[in-house]
């Protein structure tokens, strides 16, 4: 086709897109959205959600397989015995922890519930935002507090102070406090409280701690492993001991770790050219190598638990119906400490993350007015706050308004169509949990330590010159992920805060209560003695 021919199809496209864009703009559709009011235009909008899902759809695979590693709903009872027992014995807790054909299938049977479950409530938060709010912002689990909730809450597939029920009813109760808040409008009042240092580490600390969660090799690419006198240290082993973690072959040996790096330095080379969807091109790299059969780094081995594994992938559409992550909440441990300390960093995360992410991304979109609000502020925070409710329903953790967002915005989006747009492709991704269950977290890994990167950003606008500032922050840090706790490092940054300021606020306070009391002396002397008048001066 010459020339010529490809300027014609071009410009019939245009015109017919005219049309369209025309058309949609003076229905009831395009007014009820505000297409010619903001600026834009169906085509346009439609590209913008495009763009936005491209760059967040790795949260399908990812929170799936994050949420998953809690062991879900999955106990002790779904392990089998090995044949020599002839059932003479109960499985004990470590089956859980070692290679049980039971157990693994239960795993499986709960990633697959968390695929469709992330998927669901993404596509009803972002149909939430567009209809109602009418802005361009996606929703979807948040990171950070998946995180939280899987490897502080229930632990390691359950070996945390709550079980699997129990954390998705702290989820519900947050949720629901979380719209109380937003309904009030207590919300961001409350989001101003905490210092602007611990709320700028917390996103770090965060991100180190979701990075070196990701470099084990249970949860990751395997890089991190455990080790008698120095606690952790370099493994990407070829084979490692069951129990231990250790390596039992040299380290660095590992295939599948080095493909995991290949998978990073794509991903990396790709947000460094600012390429929309860097993160799935590492992702679809790696996973797509790793669906080859009989090599050293396939995802579907020769065994028992690689074939049905494999049998299940090669359906490639399949819709899966949630068995046992939706209405899994449980209110029984409510009388656990670590249960009300959850609900308040769930709750504090939640409104320090969601909050700046909406105002952030409002002003990027030149949506902020001059008090510092926005058109359709109070629904889209309620909306937020409902979503986690929904997503505990389904099963999965707190629901948040996703910075990738700003992709469609970039794009031109600016109203709840490009929302909308994203929670089509959310809905279509439900017909394709073959696919998404068979990510290895070998590729999963190293895009979530690109996440933690870019969470680490906010470092740069903390005062490091202050030491009342750097050293609570530096704390804050520190101790998310050397104590594998969101909430230690947010307690002990806030304790480091206060223990560095009361001097300064005692002082205050003194100098305050000396003013008023001077002040008071001289009001009484005034009100004894009177004014002296000017004839006795």
């Amino acid at each position: 086709m010459g020339s010529g021919s490809c300027s014609r199809v071009t410009e019939s496209w245009r015109r017919m897109e005219n049309r369209v864009n025309n058309a949609v703009s003076k229905s009831k559709v395009g007014k009820y959205f505000k297409l010619e009011a903001r600026k834009t235009c169906f085509t346009t909008e439609l590209r913008a959600g495009t763009a936005t899902f491209i760059t967040m759809a790795y949260i399908i695979s990812v929170n799936s397989t994050i949420m998953a590693e809690s062991g879900g709903p999955c106990t002790i009872s779904d392990c089998t015995l090995p044949p020599f027992t002839n059932g003479s014995a109960l499985p004990g807790p470590e089956c859980k922890f070692q290679p049980n054909m039971g157990y693994q299938n239960c795993l499986s049977r709960t990633k697959n519930d968390l695929i469709i479950a992330t998927a669901s409530a993404a596509l009803i938060g972002c149909f939430g935002m567009g209809i109602l709010a009418n802005l361009p912002l996606a929703l979807a689990p948040a990171m950070g507090p998946n995180t939280y909730f899987t490897f502080n809450l229930v632990g390691f597939h359950g070996s945390g102070p709550v079980s699997y029920g129990t954390a998705l009813a702290v989820v519900l109760v947050e949720g629901c406090i979380f719209v109380v808040l937003s309904a009030t409008g207590i919300r961001g009042k409350l989001a101003r409280l905490l210092p602007r240092t611990i709320r700028l580490s917390c996103a770090a600390g965060i991100g180190l701690f979701l990075a070196f969660v990701e470099l084990q090799g249970q949860q990751g690419v395997g890089l991190v492993g455990p080790s008698k006198p120095t606690l952790v240290t370099i493994t990407a082993c070829a084979r490692t001991n069951l129990l231990t973690g250790e390596c039992i072959e040299g380290p660095m040996r590992s295939p599948t770790f080095w493909l995991g790096a290949v998978g990073f330095l794509i991903a990396s080379y790709c947000l460094s050219k600012g390429i929309k969807g860097s993160m799935i091109y590492g992702i679809v790299f790696v996973t797509l190598v790793s669906w080859i059969r009989n090599t050293s780094v396939t995802y579907f081995p020769d065994t028992p638990l690689g074939n049905t594994s494999y049998d299940y992938f090669k359906k490639v559409v399949d819709f899966h119906k949630i068995e046992a992550s939706a209405g899994a909440i449980r209110f029984g441990g409510f009388n656990r400490s670590e249960v009300w300390i959850a609900l308040v960093t769930l709750l504090y995360v939640d409104i320090l993350n969601t909050t700046g992410d909406l105002y952030s991304m409002a002003d990027l979109a030149g949506f902020l007015n001059e008090e510092g609000g926005f058109e359709g502020e109070y629904l889209a925070f309620m909306v937020d706050a409902s979503s986690t409710i929904i997503g505990s329903a389904l099963g999965t953790a707190t629901m948040t308004t996703f910075v990738e967002s700003l992709a469609g915005i970039r794009e031109g989006g600016r109203t709840g169509i490009t929302a909308m747009t994203v929670g089509f492709y959310f809905f279509l991704s439900l017909f394709f949990t073959p696919l998404f269950a068979s990510v290895p977290p070998w590729a999963i890994g190293p895009s979530l330590v690109l996440v933690g990167v870019m969470m680490m950003r906010v470092v740069k606008d903390i005062d490091w010159g202050d030491f009342k500032e750097g050293v609570p922050a530096f704390i804050t840090m520190l101790l998310m992920p050397l104590t594998y706790s969101i909430s230690n490092g947010i307690i002990g940054g806030i304790g480091m805060y206060l223990a560095l300021h009361l001097y300064d606020w005692v002082v205050e306070m003194l100098r305050l209560l000396m003013k008023m009391r001077k002040g008071g002396v001289q009001n009484q002397v005034s009100a004894t003695c009177g004014d002296p008048s000017p004839t006795m001066v």
